[in-house]
């Protein structure tokens, strides 16, 4: 069943994309990205050489495929899932990843609110490098 937040973000996503933008490319706030990523923390690391927690560790996370963290332990949907990480598929992600990836393990709800997205997807282009 679809939230009134999931169909306000799926709407939001529409328009941007009829513009010829993802929501990840409007203008994010990094430094308001890293407030949005204490939500992440709990299972996700951003620095150089991190440890894996309950979900991999998120540096280097844009140009890197799919599953590609060795040893980190990650459900069949992203073993066969065929990407790269970019804003685009970072942002369809973080809006629902239930919905993005049927089948994949991850608990979090993701995150409605498109301008959070594109805050949080701004913090972590900036601290993943």
């Amino acid at each position: 069943m679809r939230t009134p937040r999931m169909i306000t973000a799926a709407l939001a996503t529409a328009i941007a994309l009829a513009a010829g933008i993802s929501s990840a490319q409007a203008a994010g706030d990094a430094a308001k990205g890293e407030k949005v990523f204490a939500r992440c923390k709990a299972c996700h690391a951003i620095e150089a050489n991190a440890p894996k927690k309950i979900g991999p560790p998120l540096h280097g996370l844009f140009g890197r495929h799919t599953a590609a963290v060795e040893g980190f332990n990650y459900s069949d949907a992203l073993k066969k899932a065929d990407f790269v990480w970019s804003q685009d598929k970072l942002d369809q992600w973080l809006a629902s990843p239930k919905t993005f990836l049927p089948g994949n393990r991850m608990a979090f709800p993701g995150v409605p609110n498109p301008q959070d997205r594109a805050d949080l997807i701004a913090y972590l282009e900036e601290a993943s490098k």
